[in-house]
């Protein structure tokens, strides 16, 4: 036999099933913090990092003045970025965000690709920690994406 439900009954299933559902949601400031950190640690790398220590390690001694210049041009877009992704509330941002990260985890991985045939190990390894922190990167971002709440949280009331 099939009961129906009530109004009332029905409104408690749903408050029932929501508050179930808020228990289990995972907290997102540790994700948001490991992303900040992690964001800021490759922006700084990116930066300063990655042009003094290719000028150390590659024979031809590229200017590290030129490098700084050449990354910060490089990294325009993801110092746009950085104000969405430090405070990491908004999916839509975060979202954008993470397609610019991966365009940069492509350029990186084929920048890794093309050094890995003519470059010294060191070289080649300053290139990998870029890779491996702008991988990171996308990780959080995908975390957080998954644990921030619904684009579209709209609430559907039952059928009568």
């Amino acid at each position: 036999m099939a009961t129906n439900l009530s109004h009332d009954d029905s409104q408690q299933q749903i408050s029932e099933i929501s508050s179930q559902s808020t228990q289990l949601l995972k907290p997102i400031m540790p994700v948001r913090q490991r992303l900040m950190v992690t964001w800021l640690v490759w922006l700084t790398f990116r930066l300063l990092a990655l042009p003094l220590l290719i000028n150390i390690f590659n024979p031809s001694h590229p200017d590290i003045i030129g490098g700084i210049a050449w990354q910060a041009l490089w990294l325009v877009p993801a110092f746009v970025l950085t104000p969405s992704i430090l405070r990491g509330r908004s999916p839509y941002a975060l979202l954008i965000d993470s397609m610019f990260t991966l365009v940069y985890l492509g350029a990186s991985g084929v920048v890794l690709f093309t050094r890995a045939y003519g470059s010294s190990w060191a070289e080649i390894a300053v290139y990998f920690v870029d890779f491996v922190l702008l991988f990171a990167i996308n990780i959080w971002l995908f975390i957080l994406l998954k644990r921030l709440p619904s684009m579209n949280n709209v609430v559907k009331q039952p059928r009568s």
